[in-house]
């Protein structure tokens, strides 16, 4: 179908390396029909490429595609301006396409970087080699600047959070320190953990300290987001998949009242009032949408508060109430642990990838101490 219609629809995924960096290429569609691919795509990525063709110049998909990059919360961008061998090599055109897209950047403010580069992929101009027909040009390649651009401080590495995916217990009854082994297993989404390290339990509420941390490769004295690790407590207390071993100096949020900027991938509408499983890191819980409070037009950037609903490929500001309070950080201050998405009940297909508004209060256990 892609090859009869001349269009990219599914997400492709493609992996090289280079002697000075592993990549892996998301390819996403650009047409409007499949956006809720490209935000699929995109939801891990460290950085976006929007493909602009020198003929057309900035359409409303070079819009779109740019305010979901901005959305998702991509640090790093890069307008590969596409095809420049059709229009001879212009350098005039070349500007006035970087011109219209600087116009509307400052509307969205989370790019740390963003760069143009001229290009025509037909010869490989300015993808690997610097072309000769650019003089005008003194950037880097392509990829040269995906070799070079920074992404180490891309992760959050303030405010320690690791989802409990599940509770290891080997039993191993032949190895005495495998029989009594308990674990917390999952991938950590923020910050840094060390042994000795003082951490809560959410949202229980119940402390304890790090005595040993567990990668693949065998023991560690530290580790960081976003290694998948086991961490074994000094302490035996009550944990399970869904909760959240955090920092105790650095708390999220908790709350059961969620407002969030949505993407809405479902041919059916968003209508208020509608029930969904809402999937939050490693815990699924039932959630309503209790209000939708407007709908961002892209081609302004501006928000529409006359719809009731979202339709396929909108995206829009939402309020929800979930079954029971969910502990997380907001989207700007981490993507992991910030994010969800919505799971249509009945069908369990996934309907729609949200982002997360800063909690109204910081998080407090759940128990209350008391005295008999």
């Amino acid at each position: 179908a892609e090859r009869e219609q001349g269009i990219t629809i599914d997400v492709a995924y493609r992996y090289f390396a280079t002697p000075r960096r592993k990549f892996i290429v998301a390819d996403t569609p650009g047409h409007v029909q499949y956006t809720r691919n490209m935000v699929t795509g995109a939801s891990t990525a460290n950085l976006s490429i929007v493909l602009v063709d020198a003929r057309q110049g900035v359409i409303e998909q070079t819009r779109r595609h740019t305010y979901i990059s901005a959305l998702l919360g991509i640090p790093h961008l890069v307008i590969a301006v596409n095809k420049m061998d059709l229009v001879d090599w212009s350098e005039e055109r070349f500007l006035q396409i970087r011109d219209d897209i600087e116009a509307f950047l400052p509307k969205l403010d989370v790019f740390r970087d963003v760069k143009f580069i001229p290009m025509s992929a037909l010869q490989g101009d300015n993808v690997v080699e610097p072309s000769r027909q650019t003089p005008w040009y003194q950037g880097p390649t392509l990829l040269g600047h995906l070799e070079s651009v920074h992404i180490a401080s891309d992760w959050n590495l303030s405010g320690f959070r690791l989802p409990v995916q599940w509770v290891n217990r080997p039993h191993k009854a032949t190895d005495p320190e495998l029989h009594d082994f308990r674990g917390l297993s999952g991938q950590i989404a923020g910050g840094i953990v060390k042994v000795g390290q003082d951490v809560t339990i959410a949202p229980s509420g119940l402390k304890s300290i790090v005595k040993q941390i567990w990668t693949y490769d065998g023991p560690v004295d530290e580790a960081f987001c976003p290694q998948s690790i086991t961490l074994v407590l000094e302490d035996d207390i009550d944990v399970s998949r869904g909760d959240m071993v955090i920092a105790p100096d650095n708390l999220p949020g908790k709350s059961s009242e969620l407002q969030a900027r949505l993407a809405w991938m479902n041919s059916r509408p968003l209508t208020q009032g509608k029930r969904y499983f809402l999937k939050h890191t490693t815990q699924t819980v039932q959630a309503i949408v209790t209000s939708i409070d407007h709908r961002i037009n892209i081609r302004t950037f501006e928000k529409e508060n006359e719809s009731p609903e979202l339709a396929v490929n909108d995206i829009g500001e939402v309020r929800l109430r979930t079954s029971k309070p969910l502990v997380y950080d907001s989207y700007t201050g981490n993507r992991l642990t910030g994010s969800f998405i919505l799971i249509e009940q009945g069908t369990n297909q996934t309907v729609a990838a949200g982002m997360l508004r800063p909690a109204a209060q910081l998080f407090a256990p759940d128990y209350t101490d008391f005295a008999i």
